[in-house]
């Protein structure tokens, strides 16, 4: 913080020293860094598109899946692009609550994608339970998917 404090004082100063030669190189400079921040904005935009043509359905359906694994999971690309990589969280909800009753430590597991998904492409697949905090039974819960990230080919 001390650094940039000293470059916006010595900026300052040289823009009212010399204002002829830094106003030049000063606009350059506000001009490069809007551009860079117009493409991240632009990129962020893009991806929040794509990420919401995803569709994802969880569900806690034992009769469909194995007991060990007892979340089936469903996911189509509805986006225009492959989606490379895709990797969320599961959370375990009493109905019509908001306090996630899944065990959340650092090491909570991450579930992860099929990979490579072209667009209109769908996948399904059979997922273990997230630890459920003492006193709960995942048949009384629903399960949500949040937390997702997702790499999409450009």
């Amino acid at each position: 913080m001390l650094i940039g404090g000293v470059l916006a004082i010595t900026w300052l100063i040289l823009l009212l020293r010399y204002p002829a030669k830094a106003l030049p190189v000063s606009l350059a400079a506000v001009l490069g860094i809007g551009l860079i921040a117009a493409w991240v904005l632009w990129q962020e935009h893009r991806e929040a598109v794509q990420m919401a043509r995803l569709d994802l359905r969880l569900d806690y359906a034992p009769e469909r899946c194995p007991a060990d694994r007892p979340l089936a999971m469903a996911i189509r690309n509805d986006s225009g692009a492959t989606l490379f990589e895709l990797a969320w969280q599961v959370r375990a909800y009493r109905p019509g609550d908001t306090l996630n009753l899944a065990e959340t430590p650092y090491d909570a597991p991450r579930y992860l994608g099929p990979g490579e998904m072209r667009p209109g492409a769908a996948w399904q697949d059979c997922l273990p339970l997230p630890p459920l905090r003492p006193g709960y039974r995942a048949s009384s819960l629903e399960f949500r998917v949040e937390h997702v990230q997702a790499r999409f080919a450009d």
